[in-house]
């Protein structure tokens, strides 16, 4: 007998129409009475809390952490139910917070409320359930019978069922007419400990030609403890007219983090390649490498909420970055 754990936290699977338009208003068990649940599994409902998922933000992250940690403690698995806008943040974030975890977390949702006609929530729920049931793990979202490294889960469509892809890492598995199959789940090195605090104080900057270096100086006067950069290929910004790289050796001075990946979506910021990328090593920035931005996002405002973050930030803890 397997022993899972349901954990709702709104979003569009359980969605109902209102006046105002969709709005969560299914729970936990009424999410589980809409599918078939093999007869050797048990499964503990919770309502952790439910909202749309443009709402969710790092205080309900820890408080889904710590609602993960203590079903863990008693179940084989966790299956979270969650709104798609920000499931990459939220997996990603969990990710941090539950190293070493030695359960799986499957997150799942989706792109239409469970009950509407053509929906894919009821396909969505049951297959994260069965991948939850395989025992192996990590933290993962599952979606469109694909398990994809919660660091790696990006949402890149509006309104397509195959939501999500795998960024800069092969699928950890899939689901077929033959049941659910892990091909590359996650190594597990780290001893588990629940580390659930964040430091909401990262700022994240696309990069624009012409971006002007002022927005460095907001940066330090509102209170920022970190910075993401989403740079030009490889990792590039000007420094000719409107110079980046000062401003940022600035930041530095300060002690603000400074993270910087590619606005490309796929492969790697690599910053030893360009000059520029070379001023920005001498100015004491981090290479994101090939990692998602929510992952880098979420793993800023980790590591800044607990002891030494650079020993957090220079190494990949949970697959979010390659070699």
């Amino acid at each position: 007998m397997k022993k899972l754990a349901l954990l709702a936290t709104g979003g569009t699977i359980a969605c109902r129409e209102t006046p105002e338009g969709l709005s969560p208003a299914l729970d936990a068990r009424e999410l589980l009475r809409e599918i078939h649940i093999s007869g050797d599994t048990e499964i503990v409902c919770r309502d952790v809390f439910s909202m749309d998922s443009s709402n969710i933000q790092p205080e309900e992250w820890t408080k889904l952490a710590h609602a993960c940690d203590e079903a863990m403690r008693d179940c084989d698995g966790v299956v979270v139910t969650h709104g798609t806008d920000t499931m990459g943040y939220t997996a990603a974030a969990l990710s941090y917070m539950l190293l070493g975890q030695k359960k799986p977390v499957i997150f799942t949702g989706s792109q239409l409320p469970m009950g509407a006609p053509f929906s894919d929530a009821e396909t969505n729920l049951a297959c994260a359930i069965e991948a939850a049931r395989q025992g192996v793990p990590g933290t993962y979202v599952c979606f469109h019978r694909k398990l994809i490294l919660g660091t790696r889960a990006v949402k890149t469509h509006t309104t397509s069922f195959d939501a999500f892809d795998s960024v800069n890492r092969a699928l950890c598995g899939v689901i077929d007419s033959e049941g659910v199959h892990f091909r590359q789940p996650l190594e597990i090195t780290e001893p588990y400990c629940l580390r659930p605090e964040v430091d909401s104080r990262v700022f994240l900057l696309k990069l624009i030609p012409g971006t002007h270096p002022d927005i460095m100086d907001y940066v330090l006067k509102a209170g920022y403890r970190g910075l993401v950069i989403e740079a030009f290929g490889l990792g590039g910004l000007h420094y000719i007219r409107r110079n980046l790289v000062d401003k940022l050796r600035m930041l530095r001075e300060h002690g603000i983090r400074v993270l910087v990946v590619s606005q490309c979506m796929y492969e790697k910021a690599d910053l030893s390649i360009y000059e520029v990328g070379n001023q920005m090593l001498k100015a004491d920035v981090i290479s994101g490498k090939d990692m998602t931005t929510e992952a880098a996002v979420t793993k800023l405002m980790w590591a800044l909420a607990q002891e030494n973050p650079d020993r957090w930030l220079s190494r990949s803890l949970c697959g979010e970055f390659g070699a």
